[in-house]
């Protein structure tokens, strides 16, 4: 019996799909720490070295994933950063993610941990490159 309810057809343009909406989030916390659009709360309270690394890291790998350029190696890097911002961060709050308040931090993590192994696929500037 196949309880399939969407086509594995449709796999290729969901996860596109999943990498554009999760560079598009990304960027924004970037943008939001760098641009101050829009705005964040409590930013005020982030040191400046780790606020522009962060930003920086979040604005420019946010719209390479978004795009789908270098998506591998980009998403390594901030797969990394997440893991970093969560134990530096949440975890010190609370053994527990819905308490520290980290499940982004983890969902990222692991998102791009997913796109470091699977790379960008359809829709990418990766894909166009290599098929070029």
């Amino acid at each position: 019996m196949n309880l399939t309810i969407i086509p594995p057809s449709w796999t290729p343009m969901l996860t596109a799909a999943l990498r554009i909406m999760t560079g598009l989030l990304f960027l924004e916390h970037g943008s939001g720490k760098l641009l101050h659009f829009p705005a964040l709360p409590n930013v005020d309270q982030i040191p400046a070295m780790i606020l522009y690394a962060t930003g920086f890291l979040e604005l420019i790998g946010g719209a390479l994933i978004t795009i789908g350029l270098f998506t591998r190696p980009v998403a390594f890097l901030l797969a990394g950063n997440m893991a970093v911002a969560y134990f530096m961060a949440h975890f010190p709050r609370s053994f527990f993610p819905a308490v520290n308040q980290g499940d982004a931090a983890i969902l990222f993590c692991f998102v791009f941990l997913f796109f470091a192994a699977a790379g960008a696929g359809r829709w990418s500037v990766d894909n166009a490159v290599s098929t070029a």
